[in-house]
């Protein structure tokens, strides 16, 4: 049942951008306090569908990748306020992808070990998202980006994440969820787009469970705090299940956390392959939707501990290979 709401912002050309820039018109006028539904078209804005194949995925247009609805204008938000943006419900429609761009794009983790794009298209059934040999990933959406306008004028790419938000990909922006965001301009100028039905922490292959949805927020403004960058206050779930589980750990040590996260995945795609026979293919896709990676340890020096945690219960019983 949909959260009841004051405004709603359909994603038709008028309130839909690629970029971020202080400058674009809003798409609607708010107070605080009220709450508003949002909907939001998937990463690819539109170019990945239901029926796609990684053929699709090797023609893909990055450009207008991350289109954000919005953007929102909140009536007396001034510089150095914080926008709080409570997350009321978050709806998929019943299907999403993950795909692996050409490894010549250099995106994601391990583009250097999957040259070949790659592609799954998810069955999203209530709060359960179907993978391949049975396997089955909890669902908990999320939006990937939200944010509010830069102070710089002119446009500004959506990929990297800044101070006033944008492209966090915090897996535990659920619902229920509030992120405060430092606001840079007058009216703030809140978008959001890029939802996940699920991700791991890291999104190694560069997506998560990618999906259109809707959202409903409820905006509240304070005049009384200064952010230097987002916050937020959640219940998580901080496991996928939402309860202890059990998991397999695989750890990548080096002094460079960056080497040390792709050394934890490749171990992990390795752990996939040979016990659980997936394809190579296969397990990076599941790592980015469901392989949460853990600093474990940054004070030892000179090496740094990264930790990658797959959750055994997405398995059938069936399939364990003890």
């Amino acid at each position: 049942m949909s959260s009841g709401h004051d405004h709603r912002i359909d994603a038709d050309d008028g309130a839909v951008h690629s970029v971020w820039n202080n400058a674009l018109e809003p798409a609607c006028t708010i107070e605080p306090g009220d709450v508003v539904r949002f909907s939001c078209r998937d990463a690819t804005d539109g170019q990945i569908g239901p029926d796609s194949t990684a053929a699709d995925v090797a023609g893909l247009d990055i450009e207008p990748v991350h289109p954000l609805t919005g953007p929102v204008a909140v009536e007396g938000a001034r510089p150095g306020d914080v926008l709080e943006v409570e997350l009321l419900e978050l709806e998929h429609q019943g299907w999403g992808y993950t795909l692996v761009l050409p490894g010549e794009f250099g995106l994601g983790l391990l583009p250097e070990a999957f040259p070949e794009p790659a592609l799954h298209v998810w069955e999203l059934e209530g709060d359960v998202g179907h993978f391949v040999d049975g396997i089955e990933v909890p669902l908990d959406p999320f939006p990937g980006i939200v944010g509010v306008a830069p102070a710089a004028d002119g446009d500004h790419d959506t990929n990297p994440p800044r101070a006033v938000g944008g492209n966090l990909d915090v897996k535990h922006l659920t619902a229920g969820s509030t992120v405060s965001l430092p606001v840079a301009v007058d009216d703030a100028l809140f978008s959001i787009g890029d939802c996940h039905a699920a991700q791991g922490d890291g999104e190694v292959c560069v997506t998560g469970l990618e999906a259109p949805m809707s959202v409903t927020c409820r905006f509240d403004l304070r005049s009384d705090r200064t952010l230097e960058s987002p916050q937020f206050r959640t219940d998580g779930p901080f496991t996928p299940t939402g309860r202890d589980e059990p998991m397999v750990g695989i750890t990548g040590i080096d002094d460079d956390l960056y080497a040390a996260a792709k050394q934890a995945v490749r171990g992990m795609i390795d752990h996939l392959h040979e016990e659980r026979g997936l394809t190579r293919e296969q397990a990076y896709i599941l790592c980015s939707v469901a392989v949460d990676l853990k600093l474990s340890e940054v004070v030892n020096a000179p090496n740094w501990v990264v930790s990658a945690y797959l959750p055994e219960r997405i398995f059938p019983a069936s399939s364990d290979p003890t």
